[in-house]
């Protein structure tokens, strides 16, 4: 395969925002692959297991934690992955409790598989708490923020 070809598929993979491209033209087969911007490193520590079961009383839940959540009144995860409230370490976040926001306002990432994914707002209005800390794993389905 010429230069000029490849020249080509590297635009290609430009224009369409890929990370991958795999070209076979008769015997011939190139393979071309971005290397993803590493945005932020995620350290999970597991905690220590105690060497023998101890008794501990069962956890009483907090109103806060008991209290269901109205989906219409929240901001929900669109996917599984992880939770980022700025678009970088160093960053502000997008947005504190108390802002008011809205429509299409981006609110958060969900990192998933390497790409970061904002969330935005689905309609205006006051965001009155956020309902998960910065670089947690999120379910699919999982409120985010909640509105006043």
């Amino acid at each position: 395969m010429d230069t000029q070809r490849l020249k080509e598929l590297i635009e290609l993979m430009d224009r369409n925002q890929l990370e991958e491209l795999e070209v076979v033209d008769g015997e011939q087969r190139v393979r071309l692959r971005k290397k993803p911007e590493q945005t932020r490193e995620v350290v999970q520590v597991a905690a220590a297991v105690p060497a023998s079961p101890t008794s501990v009383p069962a956890a009483v839940p907090t109103s806060e934690q008991s209290a269901v959540v109205d989906p219409t009144m929240a901001v929900l995860s669109p996917m599984v992955g992880t939770f980022y409230r700025s678009p970088g370490p160093s960053a502000d976040p997008f947005i504190e409790i108390g802002d008011s926001v809205e429509e299409g306002q981006v609110l958060c990432i969900v990192e998933a598989m390497k790409v970061m994914n904002e969330v935005k707002a689905e309609r205006s209005g006051v965001i009155a708490s956020s309902l998960v800390e910065d670089g947690v794993p999120v379910e699919f389905g999982q409120p985010l923020f909640s509105f006043s």
